[in-house]
Order: structure tokens, then sequence, then C-alpha cells
């Protein structure tokens, strides 16, 4: 009966352990501001949120350092969160701004990073050019090689028909 005492202690010691060390990692990544998105362009929308306020808690956002001014995280239907937007004027210059909300109740100030580009990350990139995959292309960009090419399959097409021909006449093939 000892030992089956002994790993049963022993394996709720380690189940108590591991779930010591791995909670502050997860409430550390909670209480942040979010920024969303954490890159933008002159004159896009961002949406921050928070659940450092609490259940039904009210902030005040300061986007100043980036030139948007205050604005108000309000209560949200998602979990706990406080969530607020503004929009980055478009004189914005590119760079890293500090965004911060400070909690109605208890004065708790939480921040966030902001990326402004000049090139959205989001526009898809349209390629250019013929593909080099080393075997070359149909339409690839010398058509003397493509009549070469439409040319050796005509002939390879003609001599494997004539072929077929023979077997089926019984020419000894």
């Amino acid at each position: 009966m000892r030992p089956t005492v002994r790993l049963l202690t022993g394996s709720a010691l380690a189940v108590a352990a591991a779930g010591f060390l791995c909670a502050p990692a997860h409430a550390g990544d909670t209480d942040g501001l979010e920024v969303f998105p954490s890159s933008v362009v002159p004159g896009g929308q961002v949406t921050v949120n928070t659940t450092a306020c609490g259940h039904g808690g009210t902030a005040t956002g300061d986007a100043s350092a980036v030139g948007a001014g205050t604005f108000t995280l309000a209560p949200s239907t998602h979990e706990e969160d406080a969530i607020g937007q503004f929009r980055v004027p478009p004189s914005a210059q590119p760079g890293t701004y500090e965004i911060a909300a400070t909690c109605a109740e208890g004065g708790r100030r939480v921040t966030g990073d902001l990326v402004v580009t000049l090139t959205s990350q989001r526009q898809p990139v349209h390629p250019r050019g013929s593909v080099k995959t080393g075997v070359g292309g149909a339409l690839g960009p010398d058509p003397v090689q493509t009549a070469a090419g439409v040319a050796a399959l005509a002939v390879a097409a003609a001599g494997g028909t004539w072929l077929l021909h023979r077997r089926a006449r019984g020419d000894g093939i």
C-alpha cells in the first residue's frame, strides 16, 4: 500500500507544481493592452482591449503619442474585456508608439505597442514575370524553344501512332 500512496502523493505534487509555475505566465498575458491590428497605415482604424479593469470596468485610453488623443474603453460582451477604438491620423509618421489605458476604478495603467508603417501588410502582392522553375515553361520568354518543344511532342505522337498501327496490322513489332 505504501508504494501506491507515494506514487499518488508524488503525482499530486507534480501537478500542483506545474499549475503553480504556469499560472503567472498566463496571468501576465491577459492583463496588458492588446492592440489590433498591431501594425497600421496612417488613417487606419485601431481597436484596443484589456481585461485589467475587471468585469464591467471602463478605462480612458491615451493614443496621443501617435496623435490620436484620448478615447474610451467600454465593457464588452466578450468575457471581461473593455474595448475601445481610435483612428490613426493621416499625418502620423512611421514608427512604434506606446498606447496606454487607465482603468476608471483603481487607476491601473496598462500599455501596448502600435507600429505605424507606410505600406499595409494586408495588401496582396501580385507576382510579375515568369516563374524560374529550372525546367522552363510552355509560354516562356523564348518562342523558338516553345516551337521546338511543340515539334518534339508532335514527332513523338506521330511515332507512337505509327508503332501502334504496325502492331495492329501484325508487322512483327
